[in-house]
């Protein structure tokens, strides 16, 4: 049975008015230190877009596994009619991703945040939304820092951080104090019924035990979102921080294909050429991070460009991609041959894979 903590916590909008939200988290089961509370004060604050009203939860909100708070396929930024261009990923668990490298034995890049790997820290990471255009919207970092110095929760930040006199120390504390949240227990809590499960806590139902072994053999799951504990997390993260090519055609229904120039010059012809546009590397084309399986459940739709309603229409295509009628690859060149495509399972073996994944769903109570 899932559970669900709510917490209620005070968040100063702009000249000192506070605001009470709820953030609900699933499974939380940690107070939070100083600097972590300010984080999340942060994370959840809307004043800090421009113009107000959206903040870092509400692309990634804790109800629905970090992911965006109404299930979009791409998140509309804080100016009406400007959405990004891929779905938001859930920031539970990246903690744990790596910086990007190239891993010469299995030649293979791994790691790096965003789908495409393009920053290498969760400060990094932080510091892009507040001033994308499609996003929260911001000029530039002075006008987030001139935010946060009229907040009300600023005297705490000066309490950890001490006086700060430069724009460009306050916005690098700014994002220290974020990412200090999303390494917190709460954000990457290990408490869904797999986790109960390898600790011997509770028994998986048949079909759920079924799922877990399709998933490590015939479905050929793990070979990507692998079941050995990560050597960061220590636990297991149901992914290897690589990059793949899985086929997925482009959405047609994706708002970006309707933003305007300066930000979309193309309209319905954009491609997504993922970590290889990064790289400027043609054999990356089309290359996008595998992410965590985690809170899968709650993160829908799914893949870069949100093709996917549910889990059952991406374990389908896994499936059967390559044996029935579905659009051309959005880049073809790279599309992995080997892992999927032709499984050769039944609908009762894809059924058990989506019943295992929702054993990743964080909250789960023994009762």
């Amino acid at each position: 049975m899932n559970s669900r903590v709510y917490l209620k916590v005070m968040v100063a909008g702009l000249a000192g008015t506070s605001v009470l939200f709820s953030a609900c988290v699933p499974g939380s089961r940690s107070e939070l230190n100083d600097k972590e509370l300010v984080g999340k004060q942060l994370f959840f604050d809307e004043s800090l877009s421009e113009p107000a009203g959206q903040s870092c939860g509400t692309c990634h909100e804790p109800t629905k596994g970090f992911a965006d708070t109404y299930g979009r396929i791409t998140s509309e930024g804080a100016v009406k009619g400007l959405f990004s261009n891929r779905n938001s990923m859930s920031c539970s668990y990246v903690a744990y991703v790596p910086a990007l490298y190239y891993d010469e034995k299995e030649e293979t890049y791994v790691g790096g945040l965003f789908w495409d790997g393009r920053v290498n820290s969760l400060e990094e990471q932080a510091g892009q939304p507040f001033v994308n255009p499609l996003e929260m919207g911001n000029k530039d970092s002075r006008a987030v820092t001139e935010k946060v110095r009229r907040a009300a929760y600023y005297p705490d930040f000066v309490r950890i951080y001490g006086e700060i006199a430069s724009d460009d120390s306050l916005y690098a504390h700014i994002l220290d104090a974020i990412a200090t949240y999303e390494r917190s227990a709460e954000v990457n809590p290990f408490t869904s019924k797999y986790d109960a499960y390898l600790e011997g806590k509770c028994q998986l139902t048949g079909q759920e035990m079924e799922g877990l072994d399709l998933f490590k053999e015939k479905g050929l799951c793990a070979e990507c979102h692998i079941l050995e504990n990560d050597e960061r997390a220590g636990r297991v993260l149901f992914t290897d921080h690589t990059y793949d090519n899985l086929g997925i055609p482009s959405n047609p229904d994706n708002p970006f294909f309707r933003v305007p120039a300066p930000h979309n010059t193309v309209g319905r012809d954009t491609m997504d050429l993922g970590l290889g546009a990064f790289l400027h590397d043609s054999t990356e084309f089309g290359k996008f991070r595998v992410p965590t399986l985690r809170n899968i459940a709650l993160t829908a739709p799914y893949g870069h460009n949100g093709y996917f309603k549910t889990l059952e229409e991406i374990v389908h295509f896994y499936n059967v991609r390559d044996v029935e009628e579905y659009p051309a690859p959005e880049y073809a060149e790279t599309v992995n041959r080997d892992e999927l495509g032709n499984l050769g399972l039944t609908p009762e073996e894809e059924a058990a894979i989506v019943a295992f994944m929702h054993t990743l769903t964080d909250g789960y109570r023994i009762d």
